[in-house]
Parts: structure tokens; sequence; C-alpha cells
């Protein structure tokens, strides 16, 4: 039922609509005792007489009435009046942020901005064990003034006072009403909460993340025409990263990952460490208008060391060789925490110096992890199960490896595995600038193929049958035995492994020409 223009709810007079929600409708409205407008939201007549829907209004009332935060929207009056039980609001001026992106994807700097204010809210609604549950651009507004107000909190959960007695009929994803009806938003859900099951604080930081992720692309994470394809999508498809700005700073880039991981166990935990993200990327330097992350900076840091660095060494060395022959060739030594079930004979780092990838046990099965350097944390890359002999393309975005006797890459930052040619068990290979895979055959010689796929081509000849070849990228490194081939570069490095349970991977490389 609609309220007409004029009508008075006690010394509220309805001014006209605002729009409508799953539980009510919302009006502007005056307060013809403050003189002051409002906005009320009016329980829709069909769950008026409704105990559950009651409940949950009363409890909204109740959640709103204990959050006093200026990234907020306050209320300021539950109320009843004949058949008519209401909520009397703050009403916040300016658009949605849903209404904000049908213009286009949003600037990083005011992205960022209007998400550490949205993380604001979340951290101060979480501290008092309230849960929002359905976060989505809609019900978030932004105001004239620029800033962000955090609404509609009628799906809120607070877990002290529901505690582990919870009924699963207050889930967001249960059939209440009518068959096929979601409390919620499908393409905000975490997988957890469209399953049904008992949600925590990281389903609004799954939430946060889609929020996010929208901001920066102007589009959804997940799409589909139905709610069965959108769920489809939170249940089994990774984000496409490759939609992200290329200005976007390496922190966010990670922290989106993070805040969008389908397992909780690798989930951002805690809305507070992602406002403090925020904050860093916020009060760093700008770079063309666009923050720069605190990696970045650390990069731009180590890059400046280095080249002092460098410079001082060839100074030194130059004059060193004026008294002395050259001395030892430097040795390079990295050392990197995996899991105790890795193979240590399967580690690349990017070209970029920025990531790791490498092989190791997840729920029984061997396949890549990804790891930033900046980082003390690893994420595996799904459809990467029987990986060996991972290797980098050169910039550093897509990574080539070998499973079930094929070649075959993944890009990072869209998730997706293709199958490039055939190979054999134990292959090992590099990538080339010019869009060109180089990989060996155990016992056979060198093929190379394109980075798209196609039939590969030998390019060497063996000397013998017991030839052994092996192919590495990090230099690029060829370290070969009898092959007659006229490619092999300069820079040469002999590399020795050591490993043992629960012991650090320990790589000691010696360059020399």
């Amino acid at each position: 039922m609609t309220i007409g223009a004029g009508t008075k709810l006690g010394t509220y007079e309805i001014l006209g609509p605002l729009g409508a929600g799953g539980m009510g409708q919302v009006y502007r409205a005056r307060d013809t005792k403050l003189k002051r407008e409002v906005a009320i939201k009016v329980l829709t007549d069909g769950f008026s007489r409704d105990a559950e829907r009651i409940s949950r209004f009363q409890r909204e009332a109740e959640v709103l009435a204990s959050l006093n935060h200026p990234h907020i929207a306050a209320i300021h009056e539950l109320g009843v009046l004949d058949e008519f039980r209401f909520l009397v609001l703050e009403l916040v001026e300016g658009e949605t942020l849903s209404e904000r992106i049908t213009h286009g994807p949003i600037p990083i700097n005011e992205t960022l901005q209007i998400a550490k204010q949205i993380a604001d809210a979340l951290e101060a609604a979480h501290e008092k064990g309230i849960i929002h549950r359905d976060l989505k651009p809609a019900n978030i507004k932004l105001t004239n003034s620029g800033n962000v107000k955090v609404l509609d909190f009628g799906l809120a959960k607070v877990r002290e006072a529901e505690g582990a007695a919870a009924s699963l009929s207050n889930s967001p994803t249960m059939v209440t009403a009518a068959p096929g009806m979601i409390l919620g938003t499908a393409a905000y859900m975490s997988p957890e909460q469209a399953k049904g099951k008992e949600t925590g604080r990281t389903a609004d930081v799954w939430a946060f993340g889609c929020v996010l992720y929208e901001m920066l692309t102007g589009r959804a994470v997940f799409e589909g025409e139905t709610v069965g394809e959108i769920l489809a999508g939170v249940f089994k498809v990774e984000p496409d990263w490759r939609r992200l700005p290329p200005e976007t700073p390496e922190g966010i880039r990670r922290l989106l990952r993070r805040c969008l991981q389908k397992d909780t166990t690798f989930r951002q935990r805690d809305i507070g460490d992602v406002r403090l993200e925020m904050d860093e990327a916020l009060n760093g330097p700008l770079v063309d208008g666009h923050p720069v992350s605190s990696a970045s900076r650390r990069r731009e840091r180590v890059v400046w060391i280095s080249t002092v660095a460098l410079i001082t060494l060839t100074a030194a060395t130059v004059m060193v060789r004026a008294f002395r022959s050259a001395p030892p060739a430097p040795e390079v030594r990295l050392e990197i925490n995996t899991p105790p079930t890795s193979d240590p004979t399967s580690l690349a780092i990017s070209p970029d110096g920025l990531k790791i990838v490498f092989v190791a046990n997840s729920e029984g099965r061997l396949r890549l992890w990804l790891r930033m350097l900046d980082s003390v944390t690893a994420r595996p890359l799904t459809g990467t199960d029987g990986a060996q002999n991972p290797f980098w393309s050169p910039n550093s975005r897509s990574v080539g490896f070998f499973a079930d006797g094929k070649l075959r890459r993944i890009d990072i930052d869209g998730g997706s595995v293709q199958t490039l040619a055939n190979a054999y068990r134990g292959a090992s290979g590099t990538w080339n600038h010019d869009s060109v895979i180089l990989f060996a055959r155990l016992g056979t010689g060198i093929f190379r193929v394109s980075d798209t796929g196609g039939e590969p081509v030998a390019v060497t000849q063996l000397a013998g049958a017991r030839a052994v070849t092996s192919l590495r990228n990090s230099c690029p490194i060829i370290v070969t035995s009898s092959i007659g081939c006229e490619a092999v570069p300069k820079c040469v490095a002999s590399m020795s492994v050591s490993s043992g349970p629960h012991k650090p991977v320990a790589y000691s490389m010696r360059i020399r020409e």
C-alpha cells in the first residue's frame, strides 16, 4: 500500500516517496513539531501482521539506536499508529553509491575515500557485535558534502543477542515469504551466506570487497540475468581482476583478493585492518593524482638504495681491480619460508621482483601458491592441481607451468587457466619477450610455442640419447647438458637446493659471464 502526500502519521506529514526496500516503503516527511525533514520507513502492509517481520523491524530500530556514528544514518523514533509501523530516520540528501556508479568507474582517490568511510561504519557496527549482511551500493548514500552514510540495517544480525541458538529461519538466504525469495542481495552475498550457513564479520568483508571492486570497475564482481546465474558465479567463478584500472595500487589489488576469497580461512578477517589499508593508501604520495601504495614506496626506496649501492660497489670494484685481480663472483642468497609439503624445485620469482610462485600441498593436492614478497601470506591458485616447474611471463602477470603432461598458463589477475601444448612429465620452460615460450622435454629437446597456444616447434638437436635438458627463466637462466644450441645466453647460473621438514627452502645462486 502506498501512502499519499499529505498523509499524517502523528506529528509527521508525508511529502512523497523516496524508495522501496524488501520490507517497506521509504518516504520523505516533515516533522511538524521540530520543523525538520526526515525519512520514514513504513513496514509494508503485507508484513505488518507477520510476527517475524515485525521482530526484524523492531531489531532494525534497536540496532540503529545502538549505533552513533557519523557514517551511519541515525534513527529518531520507532512509531506505531493504527495499522502503520514505521521508523523515523535521518534524511540523507544526495545520490546512492549505486546511482553514482551508473556514470562509470569512480576515480581511485575518490573510491578510496568512500571505501574508508564505509569501512569506518562497518568497524563501528562490528565492535558492537552487529553484522550488516546487506551491504551494497544501493544501501550507501553519498551526501552533497562528500560524506558517506550506510543505510538499511534491516537484515543486521546481533551476534551477542542471537548467540549459538540463532535459527536458520533468520538467514538472509532462507525462503521465508515465498518460494525463491532471498532476503539480501545475491550479487553481494558471501558464499557461506548464500548457502544459508552461519555468517560472521567476514560476510561484511566480502560485501565490502564487492562494493570496492564495483567502484573501481563500474561493474559488479558477479553478474547474471537471474539470481541462479549470479549465485553460480559467487560459488565457482573467480573475479576478473583484469577489469581493475592499471593505476590501481598493488596494496589495494592485494586487499581485494583477500576480501573476495571464497574460503573464509583465507579471507581478510577484520574490517578494521581493511580501514588501515585505506588510510595507508590515502595518506601516501600521489603520482598523476593517484595514490601510491606502501609497497610501491618501499620498492622505490629499495631501488634508490640499490642504485646507490650499485654505484658504490662499481666504484669500489674499479679501485680494487687496479691493485689486485678480480675477487670471486658475488653470491646472492634468498630465503623463503614455505609449507613443509612444498616442492623445493618448483619455485619462481617474478621478473619485477615482487611476487613468488611455488608448488605446495593444498587440501591433499599439489598446486601453485602465489605470494607477494612484501606479504607474509600466500594463496593457492585455483585450477593448478598437479602443477610442476612454474615460470613467469616477462611482464610478471602470468605463470606458465606443467601439469598432467600439458604446458599451461594462468593469468594471476584473471584466474583463468589455458592449455597451450602437450609436454612430457618433468618438462621445464622459459618465457621470452616476443610472446614465445621455450620448453624442454626431458631427453628430447627444446621446443617453442606461442604463449597463446599452438603446435610446438623443435628448435634444438640433442647430442645424444643420454642428454638432459632444463630451462629456467631467471636471468634468463638456461642450464644445459650435452645440447647443441647456439642460443644459450651469456648469463648462466648454477643453483643448489636444500630443504627439510619444517625448514626454509634456500636457493644459492652464483652469477658469472
